[in-house]
């Protein structure tokens, strides 16, 4: 495995929108490896295609330790309730916000086999899973702060 580079705030990658992954090959299974461990070396929960200069749609989270999700092709088809909690990102380091998401998501993807499967996350787990999938379509969290806090604060 090889730890991977993060494409940090100011590169246009992070703003543009990721095509589909067309097939599960060796390489992609390669990648979301590469993605896990870089993850976990920088302190994550998760980490999208683009984040690493990739623009497809990848992506790891991991919110309980030795638990990872990945997820390929994924997408939110249900999602209910509101919460507003501090959220940052690998990608732009030092700096967090107070942003406006669902408390309860479920997110249909594929896996590294090519099955397709569906994960239900709430509290902490729906915020990385909307983050995540928010990086395949070109958001950041910045895009998401809640209206009373106009700001991100530096850390």
């Amino acid at each position: 495995m090889a730890k991977l580079k993060i494409v940090q705030y100011e590169d246009e990658t992070l703003r543009k929108v990721c095509r589909p992954v067309e097939a599960v090959t060796p390489r992609v299974c390669r990648l979301l490896d590469d993605m896990l461990e870089t993850m976990r070396n920088a302190n994550g929960c998760g980490l999208a295609g683009p984040q690493v200069g990739v623009l497809r749609r990848i992506a790891v989270v991991e919110v309980e330790e030795g638990k990872p999700i990945e997820l390929i092709n994924p997408k939110i088809v249900a999602y209910a309730g509101e919460q507003r909690e501090e959220e940052g990102c690998l990608s732009i380091p030092g700096r967090w916000g107070v942003t406006v998401r669902p408390k309860y998501v479920t997110v249909r993807a594929t896996d590294r086999n090519g099955k397709e499967f569906e994960v239900q996350g709430s509290d902490l787990l729906a915020r990385a899973l909307c983050h995540e999938i928010d990086h395949l379509d070109g958001r950041l969290f910045i895009d998401r702060l809640a209206p009373e806090q106009p700001q991100e604060k530096k850390k």
